[in-house]
C-alpha cells in the first residue's frame, strides 16, 4: 500500500462481499496505515480544488490533549513532492524475465501496473523488466528491439538513469511510454515539464485527438505535466491535449520512432477506449523494428 493513511467519510467493519478476506481496519493495520472516519471529505475535497495539493498531517488523542501547532509543524516538515526520490520504493529491485515469442522489449519499471505487463504480455513480447536505476549498458545487454518506460509517481526530473537511457537510445530503436513515462522521454527529448496545481486523477478525463478529431475518455493518476509551449523546438509533435485545461496527453515522432500517452491506455479500473490505439501502435512498431533488425 503506497498512501501513507486513508480518510473516508464513514466506516462500515461488517463486509457484505463473499469473496472478502478481511476487514478495512485489518487491512489497514496490517500495511502499517492510519485509518480516520468521520471526515467531511467533500469539505476536504472542496479545499484541495481551490487550494491545490496540500501537505497534511494526521494526529491521535483528544482534541484538548493534541497542540494544534504541533501538527502544523508536523505538516509543515513533509518534503514536497517535487524533493522526493519515490522511484526507489516503488520499483523492482531486480531485473526480471517475461517470456514471449515476439519481438524484444525492455521495460524500465518506474512503478508500473500490473495491467501493463499483462497488457504486453497477452501480445507475446519477450519483455525483460529492468529497476529504475539501471545502467544503459544493463540494458543493451538484453539486445532489445524497443525501449518501453512506464508510469510511477513523482517529479519526472528524479528520473535521471530513464532520461539518460532515453537520449541514449532516441533513434536507436522505438521508444514508447505511459504517464511519468511520456513525462521523462518528453523531457530526455527536449521538452519541460511542470507542476499541475491540481493533478488529474481519476476515470473520466477528455482527451482530444487531433489527427482523429474525436475525444477519448481516459484513466489519469499524475501530478507532473508536459509544458505545450516546450515541444515546439524538438522533434516531438503534440497528438493529443487534455479538453479541460489544455495540458499535452500524448506525442510522438515519426523520426525518432517514439508513442507516448499521458494517460493509462490498459485502464483497469477506468475506460477503455485507447488500449487498443496504443498498443496495437506499439505492437506494429515493434515487429517493424525487429524485422530490419533480421530478428523476427
Amino acid at each position: 500500500m503506497w498512501p501513507q493513511a486513508m480518510v473516508s467519510r464513514g466506516y462500515w467493519d461488517r463486509p457484505t462481499h463473499y469473496q472478502h478476506k478481511k476487514t478495512l481496519s485489518q487491512f489497514l493495520k496490517d500495511e502499517g496505515r492510519p485509518g480516520l472516519c468521520g471526515v467531511d471529505t467533500r469539505m476536504l475535497t472542496l479545499k484541495v480544488r481551490e487550494q491545490g495539493v496540500m501537505r497534511a498531517a494526521i494526529a491521535v488523542g483528544e482534541r484538548s490533549e493534541v497542540e494544534e501547532l504541533d501538527v502544523v509543524a508536523m505538516a509543515r516538515s513533509q518534503p514536497d513532492i517535487s524533493s522526493r526520490d519515490l522511484l526507489g520504493d516503488v520499483s523492482c529491485r531486480a531485473a526480471y524475465r517475461i517470456e514471449g515469442r515476439g519481438p524484444r522489449l525492455a521495460v524500465i519499471d518506474l512503478g508500473i501496473k500490473k495491467n501493463i505487463l499483462r497488457s504486453l504480455a497477452c501480445r507475446d513480447f519477450d519483455m525483460t523488466v529492468f529497476p529504475s536505476h539501471s545502467s544503459i549498458s544493463e540494458i543493451e545487454a538484453a539486445r532489445p528491439d524497443a525501449l518501453f518506460l512506464s508510469n510511477g509517481p513523482g517529479d519526472p526530473e528524479r528520473a535521471e538513469k530513464a532520461i539518460e537511457a532515453v537520449k541514449h537510445f532516441a533513434g536507436a530503436m522505438p521508444i514508447f511510454g505511459i504517464c511519468l513515462g511520456h513525462q521523462v522521454i518528453s523531457l530526455a527529448l527536449g521538452a519541460r515539464t511542470f507542476k499541475l496545481k491540481f493533478g488529474h486523477h481519476g476515470g473520466n478525463q477528455p482527451v482530444k485527438d487531433l489527427e482523429k478529431k474525436i475525444v477519448y475518455i481516459t484513466s489519469q493518476n499524475h501530478n507532473f505535466a508536459v509544458r505545450p509551449e516546450s515541444v515546439q523546438d524538438t522533434d516531438l509533435v503534440v497528438t493529443q491535449l487534455n479538453a479541460n485545461d489544455g495540458t499535452v496527453e500524448a506525442v510522438k515522432s515519426d523520426k525518432l520512432q517514439v508513442l507516448a500517452v499521458q494517460y493509462h491506455p490498459e485502464a483497469n479500473p477506468g475506460p477503455l477506449c485507447t488500449e487498443d490505439p496504443f498498443f496495437g501502435s506499439v505492437q506494429r512498431m515493434m515487429k517493424s523494428a525487429a524485422r530490419k533488425a533480421g530478428r523476427r
